[in-house]
């Protein structure tokens, strides 16, 4: 199988919800293919859902170096570090994406679960 397909594959986990198999397919391709902005997205989008939240900021950043004016990216990695109970640096983050046009999500209750010290 080719990065294409397997991304096609990976996208598909997503869409039925299974993050970690998602996450699991994408981490190879991101590697194969590090300036795309497509699987660096799917990759984190997985991560976060699948609170891995480690793994999901590295991957939010990763896609802030590969497309710096991409609101939504940062806007991602503010919600991301809010879950990971690091309020202050997700503040510049929400405020750079406000700057970028992007209407800010509402802030996520956070809470220490087994998920979170896993990262």
């Amino acid at each position: 199988m080719n990065t294409y397909e397997e991304f096609q594959r990976a996208q598909m986990f997503f869409e039925a919800r299974d993050y970690i198999s998602a996450a699991r397919l994408l981490a190879p391709v991101a590697e194969a293919e590090p300036g795309n902005g497509a699987v660096a997205e799917l990759l984190a989008r997985a991560y976060f859902h699948s609170a891995q939240l480690g793994r999901a900021e590295d991957a939010f950043r990763r896609l802030i170096e590969i497309d710096p004016c991409n609101g939504w990216a940062h806007e991602a990695l503010a919600r991301t570090l809010e879950r990971r109970n690091r309020r202050e640096e997700a503040a510049r983050y929400r405020k750079l994406a406000v700057a970028m046009g992007v209407t800010p999500s509402e802030e996520i209750a956070v809470s220490v679960t087994a998920a979170n010290l896993a990262d």
